[in-house]
């Protein structure tokens, strides 16, 4: 059954995974304002619009490298729809090429952004621009090619955290400062564990394909203790900065998402060997991620109010 060309292009693009991007810049945007500095729309439009356009091109990228190395190649099998790629290159909906020029065309859409985010609000800026971008290009592209090295879960924890979160909090207020810094990194590590068990149904075929992360080099039983790790690890920073004073109790709303994340976890020790299975888990991730970052941006939302 042949699919319309939007319908193929918005699985390349695979939105999924573009919230987990989002989240992060709301989350320094709202920080910044409930701490009293006034709200840049047009600043906050662009760093949303360069992130939003960075993780379409890093997602087909991906796609394509991946493809290329015979790390989604296998066709005419039930797939696990949260991991492997969009499918869109192995079921020939797609051509590589288009891809990686469609790939091309978001990341020149990201650098303008960012040369004006630079201008307009100094050279912070410009190095986490550069670092995001670099990030997404060198994930998989040769000679770096880090998420085969053992790297990209750290990679994506950093960028996804602190890069996002610390970008947007600055084009706001102008600085730095604790508050962001603590908070990205419960979305970090969120994102850490969401790549970990994505990971997980890929195992056979990443490692067919030398795509040695952390999963494929250390094994399954490895990939679902960091995965846990870095769960656990984002709920106690969390708890941390209300009992540090860093932020008001409220952040606790981010806790919301613990039934999400405890059904994934037992989802996934269930199905750890079955890639069809486990999906659920999969989607549970999703859901906390959002659900911690819906929870924390709403939390500085009625701070925000409260103070003025």
């Amino acid at each position: 059954m042949s699919c319309s060309p939007i319908v193929v292009w918005i699985r390349a693009f695979r939105l999924h995974f573009i919230i987990p991007a989002i989240l992060p810049v709301l989350l320094g945007s709202v920080i910044a304002w409930s701490q009293g500095y006034p709200f840049h729309v047009l600043n906050f439009l662009l760093v949303m619009l360069g992130v939003t356009l960075n993780s379409m091109g890093l997602n087909m990228l991906d796609d394509v490298i991946d493809f290329r190395n015979a790390a989604d190649r296998r066709k005419n099998k039930e797939k696990n729809p949260y991991a492997g790629g969009s499918g869109v290159l192995t079921d020939n909906l797609l051509t590589p090429n288009s891809m990686l020029a469609a790939s091309v065309l978001c990341f020149t859409g990201t650098s303008f952004t960012g040369i004006y985010l630079f201008w307009v609000c100094g050279w912070p800026v410009l190095f986490l621009s550069l670092f995001g971008l670099l990030s997404s290009i060198f994930y998989t592209v040769p000679p770096i090619k880090f998420g085969y090295r053992g790297f990209g879960e750290l990679g994506l924890l950093v960028n996804f955290g602190p890069v996002l979160v610390l970008g947007a909090y600055y084009v706001q207020a102008g600085g730095f400062a604790m508050e962001p810094l603590l908070a990205s990194l419960i979305l970090g590590l969120i994102m850490w564990s969401m790549i970990i068990i994505n990971e997980i149904p890929d195992y056979d075929d990443d490692r067919d394909a030398r795509k040695w992360n952390l999963v494929a080099r250390f094994g399954k039983q490895a990939g679902l203790l960091l995965y846990v790790v870095g769960l656990l690890a984002a709920y106690l920073v969390l708890i941390f900065m209300v009992l540090s004073s860093v932020s008001s109790p409220l952040v606790l709303l981010g806790l919301l998402s613990l039934p999400w994340a405890l059904h994934s976890i037992l989802v996934a020790g269930r199905f750890l060997h079955n890639p069809l299975h486990i999906a659920p888990a999969n989607l549970s991730i999703i859901k906390a991620h959002t659900m911690t970052g819906l929870g924390l941006i709403a939390s500085y939302l009625v701070n925000g109010f409260i103070r003025q």
